[in-house]
């Protein structure tokens, strides 16, 4: 396995990479260098603890805004955003506090740590508002020249996001956790910019009296900052997983083309006995509207042909980039989408038992994603998601698994296709015992993502075409009616009563999609195609 290096080498042009953005009026700049103020070692997850730090190696005339917090349980790759006046206005965009307040100190807690901290909450003058919390080790309050607060039109609502450190309530000491920040809104297009500051909570509420932390926003509305084409062509090469089918998996994935060229057909409700082959790129599929069951897309019906279809074609496959802005247009998402031609049937977890379920989970096509986040300060990858049935998780760069330089490793679990960062099995449910099971794991059965890639939307570029098939809003394959009641007790036979009753009320608890009943939208269609990733905790 490669250990990553953060060393992208870009090609220049344009304002992304270049160092800084504007904001309108306040200028950022992304620093990644820090020094340790304070640790605990238990809390937080995993109770591994948090360290905190103050930025350091800021560049000449920008200024601090907030330090930086993160888990233990994951090696340190921070960002915070540092600021600069750029307005030339009788009221600039930064100034100092007029005071701090204490929020929270670590005296009265009893907690494995390296000296007593103290987290402090600039106090802004009129007008303006605090992005970030400071730290120390001793009582006394802080400079007022170590951070700067921000204009307050420059700003917006701030929430909480990751959980980053806290003690449980209920360990005689009042509920105090500390949290990422994130915009208060995560649209595509959305102005909103995180400063990478963290966020205290104290009882369930927030910091008592004192005022909320705001985040940034890009009231320019510019997004100059973003990647020219011949610059998404080297980050895709640089960073674009390859992907690991399990080595029982039959059902591989394909280039849309593929899968219209080896029979897909065009079914129109009232008739069905009449399909129509599809063209090439899907240039005969109806345009726009809504999911309204009107018409659908199937395999062929001659059975040979179907199995076929099937089966997928890895040579063929094509990963297909969705390129979006992300918060304010400090961030490029690179949404892979990947598609399978079919989608064989679950494997359901009772304990340390897997059950295949049998036709539970069968559907025509599959589309599943994996987004890059890539910071357009520097051209670095941030973090990766990776889709997982209705939501999926966050994975921040050093914790992939590197296999070809910066390329990193993606797994797909057998038949259901969920991706993953790691190899293993996890089970889906509501219940440590019983749940689906997706099986990972490496084979020689690999689609590499920068291979045959193709750009299928990104609206900031001028000129951009998006393939038709893209706007083609109803199900790629069919709705299937069966009876679920039937295929539970063909699994369901062989295991004790009370366990074949919870088998049967933890499957009919499934959604239509995962049980296979309807046939999916395309990536147009989703849920985070104009927003930001569901996160599944």
């Amino acid at each position: 396995m490669s250990i990553w290096v953060p060393i992208f080498n870009l090609c220049t042009g344009g304002g992304f990479a270049s160092g800084t953005i504007d904001l309108g009026g306040l200028i950022v700049k992304e620093v990644t260098t820090f020094n340790k103020v304070w640790a605990t070692y238990e809390g937080g997850p995993e109770d591994a603890g948090a360290t905190f730090f103050e930025p350091t190696e800021v560049p000449d005339g920008f200024f601090i805004l907030g330090y930086y917090a993160q888990p233990n349980n994951r090696p340190l790759y921070g960002r915070v955003l540092v600021g600069k006046d750029g307005t030339n206005e009788a009221q600039p965009a930064l100034h100092s506090p007029i005071d701090y307040a204490l929020v929270w100190s670590s005296n009265s807690l009893r907690v494995k740590e390296d000296a007593p901290g103290y987290i402090w909450a600039p106090i802004p003058r009129s007008g303006y508002a605090a992005v970030g919390l400071v730290v120390t080790t001793t009582p006394d309050k802080p400079p007022l020249k170590k951070v700067r607060c921000v204009r307050a039109d420059l700003t917006t609502r701030c929430e909480p996001e990751e959980w980053i450190w806290g003690r449980e309530a209920g360990q005689d000491v009042d509920e105090f956790n500390i949290f990422e920040t994130r915009a208060g809104e995560k649209a595509k297009q959305g102005i909103q910019v995180s400063a990478g500051t963290f966020m205290a909570r104290s009882g369930g509420g927030t910091t008592g009296d004192l005022p909320l932390l705001a985040c940034l926003k890009n009231v320019k509305r510019n997004y100059s900052s973003m990647p020219n084409m011949e610059q998404l062509d080297m980050i895709i090469k640089t960073y674009a997983p390859k992907i690991y089918s399990h080595p029982d998996e039959k059902y591989l994935p394909a280039s849309v083309n593929w899968f219209f060229e080896n029979g897909a057909q065009l079914y129109k409700k009232g008739q069905e006995s009449n399909p129509v082959k599809i063209e090439p790129n899907g240039a005969n599929l109806p345009q726009g509207g809504s999911n309204d069951a009107e018409y659908w897309i199937d395999l062929p019906k001659d059975k040979q042909a179907r199995e076929h279809a099937e089966r997928g074609d890895i040579p063929s496959a094509s990963a297909y980039f969705h390129i979006k802005p992300m918060h304010g247009g400090t961030y490029t998402d690179l949404a892979i989408w990947l598609f399978f031609p079919f989608n064989g049937g679950g494997f359901l977890r009772i304990g340390s038992l897997t059950i295949p379920l049998g036709q539970l989970g069968e559907h025509v096509a599959d589309w599943e994603h994996i987004t890059l986040r890539v910071s357009n300060f520097n051209g670095m990858l941030r973090k990766v998601f990776f889709s997982q049935h209705a939501a999926g998780e966050w994975i921040h760069a050093p914790e992939l698994e590197f296999v070809d330089g910066n390329r990193f490793a993606g797994y797909s679990s057998l038949h259901g296709h969920a991706c993953f960062y790691k190899p293993g099995q996890i089970s889906h449910g509501n219940s440590d015992f019983i749940g689906i099971s997706n099986d990972m794991e490496r084979s020689d059965k690999i689609f590499d993502t920068a291979k045959g890639y193709e750009i299928i939307s990104a609206d900031y570029l001028e000129n951009h075409k998006e393939p038709p098939w893209l706007n083609f809003a109803r199900p790629w394959g069919p709705k299937i009616t069966y009876d679920i009641t039937k295929e539970v007790d063909k699994v369901a036979d062989s295991l004790p009563g009370k366990l074949r009753k919870g088998v049967h009320n933890f499957i009919h608890s499934l959604p239509a999609e995962l049980l296979g009943e309807r046939g999916p939208t395309g990536p147009k269609f989703k849920w985070n195609w104009d927003g930001d990733e569901i996160k599944c905790c």
